[in-house]
């Protein structure tokens, strides 16, 4: 198996074989939790208008997204997971906008298959992939906006790559924490407190909460519909 390392939007479009598109910080955590609570899809979209069109044409979808990490106007939920916690999602579709990680899935449309990739379900991601034997995997950390890294997506395709290769992870706890004050430090500013609490930090950094990856397939002609499957 090879394993590539790519990095932000530029990456994304070289990813090829199996691509795991890793946002921690939070798209791909909240889809994590989205599914745990009985989301019966996610519709991972670029543009803000595109995803008020979708809710438009199509009453009962819910609308998640963020724009500068604050929740957008008009949808019922940001971008955090501490906003979905404990909320019954069954049956429902949600529609998903972020800066980064739903940018960084259509990037990646070229690679044979697409997964995406947290904190929360490493494990799981290990496992699948693994299962599927790929030839190439593509590791893209998108980092803040697609364009600049960050240090828990480094470290995410980091911990992904090691466990692909058999190696322990060291000093799991001290790295996370390390995030405080690094890029997770604006979950702990008060000021942030209306729409990056700190609740979403330790949701978002539970390691191996749950036991299965979210993973993209096509829907209709162009675009993309996540769903959960089992590891």
């Amino acid at each position: 198996m090879k394993i590539k390392k790519l990095s932000l939007l530029e990456g994304a479009k070289e990813a090829e074989g199996l691509a795991v598109v890793i946002d921690v910080f939070r798209a791909f955590s909240t889809s994590c939790y989205l599914s745990a609570n009985g989301v019966e899809r996610i519709l991972p979209v670029e543009e803000v208008r595109e995803a008020k069109k979708l809710a438009e044409e199509n009453s009962g979808f819910i609308l998640v997204g963020e724009r500068g990490g604050k929740k957008l106007p008009g949808f019922q939920f940001g971008n955090s997971p501490s906003s979905i916690e404990g909320r019954d999602f069954s049956g429902k579709t949600a529609v998903l906008t972020t800066s980064a990680g739903t940018k960084g899935l259509k990037a990646a449309g070229g690679s044979e298959e697409m997964i995406t990739g947290s904190l929360v379900n490493l494990g799981a991601v290990v496992s699948y992939i693994r299962s599927r034997e790929p030839r190439t995997v593509s590791l893209v950390p998108m980092g803040k906006d697609g364009k600049k890294p960050t240090e828990e997506d480094e470290l995410c395709a980091d911990w992904i790559e090691a466990k692909l290769e058999g190696k322990d992870l060291k000093n799991v706890n001290s790295k996370i924490e390390s995030l405080k004050k690094g890029d997770g430090r604006r979950f702990f500013k008060e000021e942030n407190q209306n729409w990056s609490p700190k609740r979403d930090f330790y949701l978002c950094t539970d390691v191996n909460r749950f036991d299965f990856v979210v993973k993209a397939y096509p829907f209709g002609k162009e675009d993309l519909v996540l769903r959960d499957v089992s590891v």
